[in-house]
């Protein structure tokens, strides 16, 4: 028998993981797009229909370069610029070993827009694609450049086309390609999923002298032999693969702003929660007399609590998990545990010497008991908040691995090269991002 393909690993996970997902009412409506862009990605990778999304400036000619890898005009072009108002799927009959369909994706022009505009046009293009082909007509502009930080921040691959190569001369041409290349080395990370840009040429034309002394350009077949065989040898080798991993981030962005939207209407509950486990932490300190009980009272609240704020927050982590998870925040936090540690000790063992010295004072030393206590109650309600707020923290860090299919993408990564060569390090996101409101 032999091992399964990345892409059946990934369907026969992602199909009971998604039958799996329990929704209100609520989170259907709040997540209502993604979900229905998640299921049409899920349907492409059961289908396996890979999309390539053909993206640029106005006037680069994309339109144009569909029609010619296609064989014909299924896209409308204008002369004047702008013909394509939104996106628009064609099919491309290119046969590809372990897929069942391709389809090119026409975009709008990315500088019709502003650039808050263009970077959110970037993000829904680049989830819904497979592969990005980026279009020029010349040398990088500032737009193609802000274009290009959006699409690999996205961590998605991407493959340059130069159009309109019959403008210049061989050798001016390979001049072009090399400024492009130092630019983009210059300007972008060097993890970058960025193809070599092909020089291509969609809808050429020539100058012809007609009898009447008039000039005029006369179409000639379009010249992308090039692409058409780099994108075939691509996608022959690793094309399952990116439809797969696609699918696999899909499930796991879902997995996220699924949880984050869970773990934000969890705030309120978990700020009392918090709350009631600090009052009953500051309670069993201030009236136990014994140093050693109260720290280890203290660790039985915290693992408790921790246990408490999981279930709350919809993910759910038996005793030793918890007690591991307070562990690596101690480590996380340990300046501050040492001098919380340190506190607790001088004040339990200043209680305890006044309770010892009551009998040879006639009760006289009990009088400072009092405030101690208070103090040492102060400081479990402190701790009790902080070691909350830190397990929060974690938790919201664990609910951003993007669940089963985050395990499956980092196990994929460690295992497999051809996944690993498409998985740039840039991918994720910040763990910090969006974690602040979340906090309770």
């Amino acid at each position: 028998m032999t091992a399964p393909s990345t892409a059946e690993r990934a369907l026969l996970l992602l199909q009971p993981w998604r039958r799996s997902l329990a929704l209100s009412g609520r989170e259907r409506s709040l997540l209502g797009g993604p979900l229905a862009a998640l299921d049409a990605q899920l349907r492409r990778l059961e289908q396996r229909q890979l999309r390539l999304a053909v993206f640029g400036r106005v006037g680069v000619g994309k339109s144009s370069l569909i029609n010619a890898l296609v064989g014909d005009a299924v896209v409308a072009t204008d002369v004047a610029h702008g013909s394509t108002r939104s996106q628009q799927a064609v099919p491309w009959a290119l046969p590809i070993t372990g897929l069942a369909a391709l389809e090119l994706v026409d975009t709008p022009g990315i500088d019709e827009i502003d650039g808050a505009g263009r970077a959110r046009l970037a993000e829904r293009v680049c989830r819904g694609a497979d592969l990005v082909l980026l279009v020029l007509d010349g040398d990088l502009s500032r737009v193609d450049l802000q274009a290009l930080e959006a699409l690999v921040a996205s961590g998605k691959p991407l493959q340059l086309v130069l159009n309109r190569c019959d403008c210049w001369s061989e050798p001016e041409r390979d001049q072009l390609l090399e400024a492009i290349g130092t630019r983009l080395a210059a300007a972008l990370p060097a993890e970058s999923m960025l193809l070599p840009p092909v020089a291509v040429a969609a809808a050429p034309r020539q100058a012809r002298l007609r009898a009447d002394g008039r000039v005029r350009s006369e179409p000639l077949p379009a010249a992308v032999h090039p692409l058409r065989r780099q994108l075939q040898t691509l996608l022959e080798r690793d094309g399952a693969t990116l439809l797969a991993l696609n699918s696999l981030q899909a499930a796991e962005r879902f997995q996220i702003q699924l949880q984050r939207e869970r773990l934000g209407l969890g705030r309120r509950a978990a700020q009392g929660l918090i709350g009631r486990y600090a009052a009953l932490k500051a309670t069993g300190v201030a009236a136990n007399p014994l140093l050693l009980l109260d720290l280890a009272g203290g660790l039985a609240c915290d693992t408790a609590l921790v246990a408490q704020l999981a279930r709350l927050y919809g993910l759910p982590i038996d005793g030793p998990t918890a007690r591991r998870l307070l562990s690596r925040l101690s480590r996380h936090n340990a300046l501050l545990g040492g001098a919380q540690l340190g506190l607790q000790v001088l004040l339990g063992g200043l209680r305890q010497l006044l309770l010892l010295a009551a009998p040879f004072s006639g009760g006289l030393s009990l009088a400072p008991a009092a405030p101690v206590a208070l103090a040492q109650a102060a400081l479990a309600v402190h701790t009790t908040r902080r070691a909350g707020r830190l397990a929060a923290a974690e938790l919201l860090r664990h609910s951003g691995r993007g669940g089963q299919p985050g395990a499956l993408l980092r196990r994929l990564a460690a295992s497999d090269p051809a996944v690993r060569r498409w998985l740039a390090p840039g991918r994720r996101r910040r763990e910090s991002d969006s974690l602040q409101p979340l906090m309770p």
